[in-house]
């Protein structure tokens, strides 16, 4: 089939003239001819710092081309340069009243492979606690649908009614992105809380990104965050690979609570995205780096998967049901998590105070379990906590908050300047005043360890008060 080019509709490619127009006659010429785009190898692409999107619906190379991206004094910033879309507009209307915590199975009327997400309006989650303090968002949930009705992974909420559901069938065909070099002139706006979204922009299912790099230039000592350069949302199975990305300078600004925080800043974001995958994916800046903020951040998202990574950490933001880290390094923000389901972490190296951190700020809430085999652990400091959290029971998140009910270390070097002769699974997390108010954690139902090298011996709580009734087994 051939090929549609920008140079047909106009595109110089001297990286001086602005070819965005170009970009999107060309797209929206293939899209109606079903053919698919392919850049000129050589070419370097300018796309001013105006607002437009160009609507990508079928197969894209950017093999050996570049393009520069001007965010300076953008007319709006939540365009993104490239949409990537269902070329079905219309949603589907699956009638669903309730759903209960571990279900497999709806009705399908439609014989199709759905994705469909569910919402509840009424009931408040993920109450944020501390500087960035929120009301929360409505619960909710996504999940695919095979054709018979039976869903890929159980549900993870209760809902005793649904006040909204939406649902599009999951494309057949893959659509795959391929190559290119991207740069981002960076935004130099003033430093709160404005992300910026100049980005490829991923909702369509079944898409692939092959090889693409993205680089940042331009930043200053100031300047909004962003939401990503790859962001995936309200999709499933995305296959990205062998991909490239820069981490964002980290800047502050003043937070919910009144107080200075640490912006978040991302070039992979991930949104009530189902069975996506990175794999061989890395960044440009050092993951060690402070002076640059987390890589990725994902929210309400399922069955993750990554593999040979190396980024400056992986975060679970507002929960995650069911991932998989194999083969990956995490650097200075470690592995942040809170979420559902099954948690695997094999053959992994991870710096930080903690192997895993559940994040406070969310209840450090796990409702499922936790897999640790054959992986590395560099501890910061003084750090001796495999699982970090702390939660003292006087917040309502919106849910009921867990720590792992069942935890498996199988093989764990602990590497550090500072041998420990003693550590342990948790932390004290209740803290010194050692009360816990009415929304107390649900505690562990059991602890495997064996295979701990690196430390003298290993206890399952430094507060060996708060673990009781938990059934802990550990072999050197």
């Amino acid at each position: 089939m051939d090929y549609i080019t920008y140079e047909a509709y106009g595109a110089v490619g001297d990286g001086v003239a602005n070819d965005m127009p170009a970009i999107i006659a060309a797209h929206k010429a293939a899209n109606e001819a079903v053919r698919p785009v392919k850049a000129r190898e050589g070419a370097h692409y300018f796309i001013a710092n105006k607002a437009a999107s160009a609507v990508i619906h079928t197969d894209t190379d950017w093999t050996g081309a570049r393009f520069t991206i001007d965010d300076r004094d953008l007319d709006n910033v939540r365009v993104p340069i490239f949409s990537v879309s269902e070329d079905e507009s219309e949603p589907i209307n699956l009638a669903l009243e309730s759903l209960v915590h571990g279900q497999t199975q709806i009705d399908n009327p439609t014989g199709r492979e759905l994705y469909v997400a569910v919402f509840n309006d009424d009931h408040l989650d993920y109450i944020r606690k501390g500087a960035n303090e929120n009301k929360g968002t409505a619960r909710r949930d996504c999940f695919i649908v095979r054709p018979d009705g039976s869903l890929t992974s159980p549900v993870s909420f209760d809902f005793e009614k649904i006040t909204r559901v939406f649902a599009k069938p999951v494309a057949e065909k893959p659509l795959v992105l391929r190559g290119g070099e991207f740069t981002t002139i960076a935004n130099c706006c003033e430093s709160r809380y404005n992300y910026h979204s100049r980005n490829i922009s991923i909702t369509r299912s079944r898409v692939e990104v092959d090889g693409l790099k993205h680089y940042i230039t331009g930043e200053l000592d100031h300047g909004a965050p962003y939401s990503g350069f790859l962001s995936i949302y309200d999709c499933a199975y995305t296959d990205v690979h062998d991909r490239l990305f820069t981490g964002h300078k980290i800047y502050e600004t003043i937070g919910a609570a009144g107080v200075r925080v640490s912006m978040g800043s991302y070039d992979i974001s991930i949104g009530s995205a189902i069975s996506a995958a990175f794999r061989r994916c890395s960044q440009t800046t050092d993951i060690l780096d402070r002076g640059y903020w987390g890589l990725i951040g994902s929210n309400f998202c399922r069955d993750l998967l990554f593999e040979d990574c190396v980024f400056s950490r992986f975060d679970a933001h507002m929960g995650v049901t069911n991932c998989t880290l194999r083969r990956c390094k995490l650097g200075w923000q470690c592995l942040n998590a809170i979420g559902f389901g099954e948690f695997l972490i094999e053959e992994t190296e991870a710096l930080g105070h903690s192997f895993v951190n559940l994040r406070g700020d969310y209840g450090c809430t796990w409702c499922g379990s936790f897999t640790i085999r054959n992986s590395i652990w560099r501890p910061m400091g003084d750090s001796r906590y495999i699982f970090r959290a702390y939660n003292d029971g006087s917040h309502d998140f919106g849910y009921d908050c867990y720590l792992p009910q069942n935890i498996v270390i199988d093989g764990l070097r602990v590497e550090s300047d500072k041998p420990q002769s003693q550590a342990y699974v948790f932390n004290d997390f209740v803290g010194k005043a050692g009360i816990e108010g009415e929304y107390a954690m649900k505690r562990p139902i059991s602890v495997s360890a064996r295979g701990i090298t690196g430390i003298g011996g290993l206890k399952l709580c430094e507060n060996d008060k708060l673990m009781s009734e938990t059934k802990f087994t550990y072999t050197d």
